[in-house]
């Protein structure tokens, strides 16, 4: 028997999104910064999903619903539940998405009307720091569900329809101290900021996720230190005699 269990309904239907660090048959994941509005680049190394973070910048996990029916979306930073605050476990509360629909998700949640901010920080720092969890640090990760649909009736099946309601999610953020530059980053806990969302009843089509994505952080020049970002190009210095004579202009 499929488990039935009481999410948060935050889904934020939109049109036109922008280009997604992922992209799949269920779930698209962005992470934006809130600071600056603008969407983080993702960049692919080894198999794995990277973004470059920025100490002391609010930013934001947006989630896509891909497909035509309910989603539900277990989200976890640096190992941890962001709506339980529960070391992460794919069985756990989530986001139910609406069909085709999106979430921004800004901030642990701290009740259905607020969340504590996301923001890029020092391990020391982060939550999972705070609460003695820092051995998942620097990690997002999304785990996408389809919910169960009951099999029509034979011969003469009667439809029946039962409409998500109406869901709004738009959280905004606040902006937390910076924290120590070149360290590798973690997810603090913010101010609280208003996001209102409504607790539903989910039941997952299968136990096991469709879907699991993970999208690591950490700051640029770690980045470039790990060969993750490529260097920038290195011009040499001028010579003040760099050649024997002096050739015809071109």
């Amino acid at each position: 028997m499929k488990t039935v269990i009481r999410a948060i309904a935050a889904a934020l239907l939109f049109a036109g999104a922008a280009s997604t660090s992922h992209a799949a048959t269920v779930a698209d994941v962005q992470v934006f910064n809130r600071t600056t509005g603008e969407q983080l680049t993702t960049y692919r190394h080894k198999g794995q999903l990277w973004v470059a973070g920025k100490p002391g910048d609010r930013y934001a996990v947006n989630v896509i619903n891909r497909t035509p029916g309910r989603m539900l979306s277990v989200v976890s930073v640096d190992g941890i539940n962001v709506v339980s605050g529960e070391t992460a476990i794919t069985s756990q509360r989530g986001y139910v998405l609406a069909p085709r629909g999106s979430v921004e998700i800004a901030g642990w949640r701290k009740s259905e009307r607020d969340v504590a901010a996301f923001y890029f920080t020092s391990v020391d720092d982060s939550y999972a720091g705070r609460t003695q969890r820092p051995d998942n640090v620097g990690v997002i990760g999304v785990a996408a569900f389809r919910e169960y649909q009951e099999p029509l009736p034979a011969p003469a099946p009667e439809l029946s329809s039962n409409e998500a309601p109406a869901l709004r999610s738009r959280d905004a953020a606040g902006a937390p101290a910076a924290a120590k530059a070149e360290s590798k980053l973690g997810t603090g806990h913010g101010e609280r900021v208003y996001s209102p969302s409504q607790v539903v009843e989910f039941r997952r089509a299968s136990s096991t996720p469709d879907e699991i994505i993970t999208i690591r952080y950490d700051s640029h020049a770690n980045l470039v230190t790990r060969g993750i970002i490529p260097s920038p190009r290195r011009y040499p210095s001028p010579s003040a005699f760099p050649g024997n004579y002096v050739p015809d202009p071109s």
